[in-house]
């Protein structure tokens, strides 16, 4: 069994079960105690359970939409509000999913754009300003977390093309590598990235390490990073490092 796939039940039965022992997890899985014990302690870098005395217990997972746009607000706005006065009038701009993108969104009434966005939270927020030439690219819709995934959303977006990626994140490594804590989520990120002339990762000071499972790209795939200026410095080294503009507010 593949260490993702491993992961994915691991979190899901500790999730719907409660703390579980090393010893069950091993039995449920079918793998050594050895392995299930390296799982743990991967899962716990990337601060999606907590280890316990023989076994561990999940942290919060994909938190619904709501929730999390009340985390760190002050932050999002600031990366926000740098983020839109990157775009000129008139040009085309791909929106992630996530609340920093929703944020962003509330900072480009009044312009002349086209936006392209799988976020139905940003879709709401501009559907009534004329000015805005909207594109949804379609699929099967997550509710709790407002976004378009599957292959509609990604064969979309292969006929389109945009000037601007704002890209969101639930964690950026000390490595640099941006994660992602939905697999479901990482394809259609990759789409967007591939249909964009320039990718920049929105990224609040709480997102360094963040969380996430699943990985959505390296460095060396990001033009520009806009986080705060409390973010952690060794990581924004890295990626200066790899090429990419650190922009801090």
């Amino acid at each position: 069994m593949l260490a993702e796939r491993r992961h994915q039940l691991i979190l899901r039965a500790l999730r719907s079960g409660g703390p579980a022992s090393v010893t069950d997890l091993s039995s449920e899985l079918g793998v050594s105690a050895a392995t299930v014990r390296r799982d743990l302690i991967r899962l716990e870098e990337d601060g999606l359970l907590t280890r316990v005395h023989g076994g561990a217990v999940a942290e919060d997972g994909d938190q619904p939409f709501a929730e999390v746009a009340e985390v760190r607000v002050t932050d999002k706005d600031a990366v926000a509000e740098r983020a839109a006065s990157m775009v000129e009038d008139g040009q085309t701009v791909l929106l992630d999913i996530g609340t920093t993108a929703y944020r962003l969104a509330r900072q480009l009434h009044g312009r002349r754009l086209t936006v392209i966005t799988s976020n139905l939270v940003v879709y709401e927020e501009l559907a009534e300003d004329t000015g805005i030439e909207l594109v949804l690219p379609g699929g099967v819709v997550r509710r709790e977390y407002r976004s378009l995934v599957g292959f509609l959303t990604e064969d979309s977006l292969r006929q389109l093309h945009a000037d601007w990626l704002f890209l969101g994140t639930s964690g950026i490594r000390p490595g640099g590598h941006v994660m992602d804590t939905t697999v479901v989520e990482v394809p259609v990120k990759r789409a967007m990235m591939a249909a964009s002339e320039k990718t920049v990762l929105l990224a609040d000071a709480g997102k360094f390490p963040g969380r996430g499972i699943a990985k959505v790209c390296g460095p060396q795939d990001i033009d520009i990073v806009v986080t705060n200026a409390s973010a952690d410095q060794a990581t924004c080294a890295v990626l200066a490092e790899a090429g990419v503009e650190v922009i801090k507010v």
